[in-house]
């Protein structure tokens, strides 16, 4: 049998998400969203790109949770996108009912699913899928940090004209402008970044990176990244169903690690089979433990505001 992958949200990163998965042939795919017929006609198109790339997947489209039944792995993307000019946070009362719901119904058919979230915002949504599940908090998981990184590398890549395959960059902490880009501990081709280019050029590139998800909010006018949040979230399901044991950053449930405890909050993780097999911790100094400080200060009072 089949793996099962089931994305709730069927908009452009949902879709998406299910676009990057098809093109791997690692599971069945489930897409579902409330606006009638749009996740029937997503899911159709691309049944029928698979001929063209010759993959065997099985894509569906509902309205309705059946579907999901017995899912390895459920996505949540569901949920209202950033206009220009809002934060993160200023999501949290809306998506706070509609992720609710989304872990209420999905659970109910997958008690043995992996939980992935991507949801904004995004540590606070996560959190609350734990505790609306009420699943081990290994198999509850919010996808971030690959895509903060993903931002940093590709910003230097721009910068130094070097494959981003030989750029290594690091971002941990909350999925907000306080997040924590580890300068000293990212490198190109071993070679430590602060040693690749002027301090203020690698300080914007810092900046460009806490504000990425900003950026293309102001240039896009209606919604939010896609392409890249989407594929965050394949290497993750890939790394989980193929047991890779893969060490991306991630936010997970701390347990003492880098002294916070009972936050999601982005640090990097050992994904495999049982989702979140181990919490890696860097040695910081004061300056980069004072950041990951601030922004775990923000992210709790986010938590607390839901009231669980």
């Amino acid at each position: 049998m089949n793996k099962k992958v089931s994305i709730i949200g069927a908009g452009m990163t949902g879709s998406t998400t299910a676009h990057w998965l098809a093109e791997r042939e690692i599971a069945d795919i489930v897409l579902v969203d409330v606006v009638e017929g749009m996740p029937q006609g997503k899911a159709l198109d691309m049944q029928e790109a698979m001929p063209v790339i010759g993959k065997d997947v099985s894509i569906t489209g509902s309205n309705e949770y059946g579907p999901t039944e017995g899912s390895d792995i459920v996505v949540i993307t569901a949920g209202l996108p950033r206009k220009p000019g809002m934060s993160r946070d200023d999501l949290l009362a809306a998506n706070t009912e509609i992720v609710g719901k989304v872990a209420d119904e999905t659970l109910k058919l997958s008690p043995n699913a992996i939980y992935i979230v991507l949801t904004n915002p995004l540590d606070v949504m996560t959190y609350l899928t734990w505790k609306k599940t009420g699943l081990a908090p290994n198999r509850v998981i919010g996808q971030a940090g690959i895509l903060d990184s993903a931002r940093m590398r590709a910003f230097v890549a721009m910068e130094l004209g070097v494959s981003v395959v030989n750029i290594n960059c690091y971002v941990l902490g909350g999925h907000g402008d306080s997040m924590v880009p580890l300068t000293r501990h990212s490198n190109v081709a071993g070679v430590p970044l602060h040693k690749t280019m002027p301090k203020e050029r690698l300080d914007a590139i810092v900046e460009r990176t806490r504000k990425g998800g900003g950026e293309i909010v102001s240039l896009l006018k209606q919604g939010s990244a896609f392409y890249a949040p989407s594929a965050g979230i394949a290497q993750m399901v890939e790394a989980i169903l193929k047991d890779k044991q893969l060490i991306v950053p991630a936010a997970v449930y701390m347990k003492g690690e880098y002294g916070l405890n009972g936050i999601y909050f982005g640090a990097p993780a050992q994904l495999g089979a049982n989702g979140v097999e181990k919490v890696i911790e860097y040695e910081l100094n004061d300056e980069e433990i004072a950041e990951l400080k601030k922004s775990a200060e923000g992210v709790a009072a986010n938590i607390a505001a839901l009231g669980l």
